[in-house]
């Protein structure tokens, strides 16, 4: 794969470059600066879920369950991974194990669900 223009730059300027491809829904362009953010620094949390984020919405889901699974590595009660995994697994027809993922996302989010009585 060659290198273009947006690999190149501080970490900052690629973060940068990386949030605007994303929200302009270039999520490969997105996910390909951001894989470069991961491999620098894999311990950071925000890089990873972005870079899931982008698989997720680019259909690479099992590309997707692999950086949600190490970005709960890196925090267990990250809320939104959480969610995001239940998703992702729900969308590769895993319903049994996306509930469990969705039922920890709704509790660490302080959602119990309905209350009886």
């Amino acid at each position: 794969m060659n290198e273009t223009y947006y690999e190149f730059g501080t970490a900052a300027d690629r973060w940068d470059r990386a949030q605007m491809f994303f929200e302009a829904k270039e999520y490969l362009t997105a996910a390909r600066i951001l894989g470069g953010l991961v491999e620098e620094a894999p311990e950071q949390v925000a890089p990873r879920l972005l870079l899931a984020r982008s698989f997720y919405h680019s259909a690479r889901l099992g590309r997707a369950e692999e950086e949600l699974r190490a970005v709960l590595e890196l925090d267990p009660v990250e809320s939104y991974a959480r969610l995001m995994l239940g998703r992702t697994l729900e969308r590769q027809g895993r319903p049994a194990e996306a509930a469990t993922h969705l039922r920890m996302a709704a509790a660490f989010e302080g959602d119990f669900g309905p209350r009886e009585g």
